[in-house]
Order: C-alpha cells, then sequence, then structure tokens
C-alpha cells in the first residue's frame, strides 16, 4: 500500500492508518514532502501555480510504482492511498498513469486544477475499484470536485464507489476505513 500524507503532515502520520489494515504480507510505503507540502497551492489553483512542485510530487510517487513493479508484486497488487493533498496527488498520479492497481483509496480529496481542466487522460484502469469519500460540506474539498473525480476515473475504465457523508468535516470515519479495508481484502483474495 503506497500511502500519501496531506498538507502538513507526514509519513509516520498517514502509516497510523495502517493498523486499520490488518492483513497478512501487505507492505506499507510512505515517501515524506519536503517540508510536509507536496505543493504550495489549493489543488483548486492554476496547476502552473503549483509547478515545479507538482511535477516533483508526482514524480516521487512515479518512483515507488517503479520500484513496487520491479522488486515487488507489481501496481496490480499494489493500492495508492491517500488522505487530502495526498487524495488529491495520488489521483491525479492515477489518472496520468492509468493502469490496472490493486485499489485506489481516497478520503477528502478530487483532481487537482482549477474547474474547468481538461481531463481527457489517455489509457485505462482495466477494473481497478476506487473508493472516494468525502464530507458535504468539507472545508477543503468541493463535493462537486469529489463528483467529477469519480466520473473522471469511471470513464477510464475504473469501478468507483462515492460517499459522501453530511457534515463529516475533514477527516476519515469508519464507514470510510471498512470500505477501504474490503477493497484490500478483495484484492488480496483474487487469484
Amino acid at each position: 500500500m503506497l500511502m500519501v500524507h496531506g498538507r502538513g503532515a507526514t509519513a509516520a502520520s498517514i502509516l497510523t492508518l495502517s493498523a486499520e489494515f490488518d492483513h497478512e504480507g501487505l507492505a506499507f510505503l510512505a515517501p515524506q514532502a519536503a517540508g510536509g507540502v507536496w505543493y504550495p497551492n489549493s489543488f483548486l489553483a492554476p496547476i502552473a501555480s503549483n509547478e515545479p512542485w507538482l511535477s516533483s510530487a508526482l514524480s516521487v510517487l512515479a518512483d515507488v510504482c517503479r520500484d513496487i513493479e520491479a522488486h515487488g508484486p507489481g501496481v496490480r497488487r499494489t493500492v495508492l492511498l491517500g488522505f487530502s493533498q495526498g487524495t488529491c496527488l495520488s489521483v491525479e498520479f492515477a489518472a496520468r498513469n492509468p493502469a490496472r492497481y490493486g485499489a485506489i483509496i481516497g478520503f477528502s480529496g478530487g483532481l487537482i486544477g482549477p474547474e474547468g481542466t481538461p481531463r481527457e487522460y489517455p489509457g485505462s484502469f482495466d477494473g481497478t475499484p476506487v473508493f472516494l469519500g468525502s464530507s458535504d460540506p468539507d472545508p477543503h474539498v468541493p463535493t462537486q470536485r469529489v463528483r467529477e473525480t469519480a466520473e473522471v476515473l469511471s470513464a477510464m475504465g475504473a469501478v468507483v464507489t462515492t460517499r459522501i457523508y453530511p457534515r463529516l468535516g475533514h477527516t476519515v470515519n469508519r464507514d470510510e476505513m471498512d470500505a477501504a479495508n474490503n477493497l484490500v481484502t478483495a484484492m488480496l483474495t483474487d487469484s
């Protein structure tokens, strides 16, 4: 599981979620953003305003995925999981690098860029299961962006489950963790 932390957080903080996944043989990888931030501005800001940090952050995830492909089980047996800015980075990375991943799990985030950003990503997810959970309202993530992300990933061949929780706030709840666990269990038991 490649776990991507949010703004102002750490690799160690996102790794605390690993305790929620009680699966034998599951390894957890969590890169650390310099200064706790993958890119400086809102994920809704013009993409150019987050460069070169965004490209650098996407490159970090690409390097980890290349290592998993070369020395591990491959991306088909890899879960991308993120929270907040980590979700934004994870789903943007996945959209730009579509493949059959084990699963994509996003808590409180969506694709990067302002409203109207072109979303014609080439390639297919080939049935990758995706879970997107968020609050309505969320102080940092518009519900419409979560829904747009679900639509884009679905159009690329992902099987997307979206759950919007009334007044949850910018956090992760038990239902989201249960849904994430179900995806991991399904990946690990898939023969």
